[in-house]
């Protein structure tokens, strides 16, 4: 049997370790990012580690572009689907492993690829079956009623107080502390 000194040196030394894997880990995976840029090259994205938008360049020809937003939002969705390939490139202390795995996992399923889209080279897009004229006439129509609201679930039912003590403070308790 070993002595006590020597089994807790063993720990410390296992549990350093294992700090210094953890910090080599974060500051791989801090390093990860994506950019992104859109199909006529107009648009350009770079998100982080955690797929927050980090970096925008916008070309002059799209300023004016009304359907910029949605370009945009197409752009940063498409880096961010490429995060769980970066990160098993970009992260390799965990390289092979469940931890890695599940962290892939993670990131595929809270960053999926993109739907395709309406847009065509150079920014426009192209017009389909939502896209209407919208009369004069039905811009001065009232709008349509709200659909009905569902009713409230019913509250959950309150718990019966408990009966007072003389020996015990109220103002501890629950009890009304403003006489």
């Amino acid at each position: 049997m070993s002595n006590p000194e020597q089994l807790f040196a063993d720990f410390e030394a296992k549990l350093a370790d294992a700090q210094r894997k953890a910090n080599q880990m974060r500051t791989e995976i801090e390093s990860v990012s994506v950019s992104e840029r859109s199909k006529d090259g107009q648009i350009s994205v770079k998100v982080n580690h955690a797929g927050n938008l980090v970096g925008l360049e916008i070309g002059p020809s799209v300023r004016d572009n009304p359907a910029l937003a949605q370009e945009i939002l197409r752009v940063v969705r498409t880096a961010q689907s490429k995060l769980a390939s970066a990160v098993q490139t970009g992260v390799p202390s965990i390289a092979g492993t469940e931890t890695m795995n599940e962290l892939v996992d993670q990131l595929h399923n809270e960053y999926p690829e993109p739907e395709p889209t309406g847009f065509v080279e150079g920014g426009h897009r192209d017009v389909d079956e939502d896209d209407r004229f919208v009369a004069e006439d039905e811009l001065d129509a009232p709008p349509p009623p709200p659909a009905p609201k569902p009713p409230a679930p019913p509250a959950p039912p309150r718990a019966a107080r408990r009966q007072q003590t003389d020996h015990e403070d109220d103002y501890f308790t629950g009890g009304d502390f403003l006489r």
